[in-house]
């Protein structure tokens, strides 16, 4: 996949507990480094793994409806990248049918590529997950 060709995403998810309230944030940029979309949501009570999970799975219908082709992805989850890259199994039922989700969303790109990077690297993700939450507690 050639880079510049791909757009760039960064997702994180957010939970206050875990479980607890979880927020899912997205930050797509094209490959000049401006952003292009945001988007954040409330998850409800979830774990931290379904919160990272359910990030990714929004910032990528986000890409796809922008119709970017190829993608480079960019998560602070280890575990979650070394389970899309095939370096670890899925085993809880859960994670598994959310993993499904996003390996139908991949499908839809003709190149990818996701990669960890430090917490540091990611907080306006971050931020926006975080967001979602207190928007949602704010209004309770």
């Amino acid at each position: 996949m050639p880079d510049e060709e791909a757009v760039i995403l960064y997702t994180d998810g957010a939970c206050r507990g875990n479980p607890g309230n979880g927020g899912a944030g997205a930050v797509l940029f094209d490959k000049n480094g401006r952003v292009v979309a945001t988007a954040k949501k409330f998850l409800g009570i979830c774990t931290n793994n379904e919160a990272e999970y359910g990030a990714l799975i929004m910032g990528l219908k986000e890409a796809i409806e922008s119709k970017h082709k190829n993608i480079r992805i960019f998560l602070d989850s280890e575990l979650l990248v070394r389970q899309i890259n095939g370096k670890y199994r899925v085993k809880n039922s859960r994670l598994k049918e959310l993993m499904k989700d996003v390996r139908k969303q991949l499908s839809m790109f003709d190149g990818y590529a996701v990669e960890h990077v430090p917490r540091s690297r990611n907080k306006m993700a971050d931020r926006l997950a975080n967001e979602a939450i207190d928007d949602e507690l704010d209004m309770v």
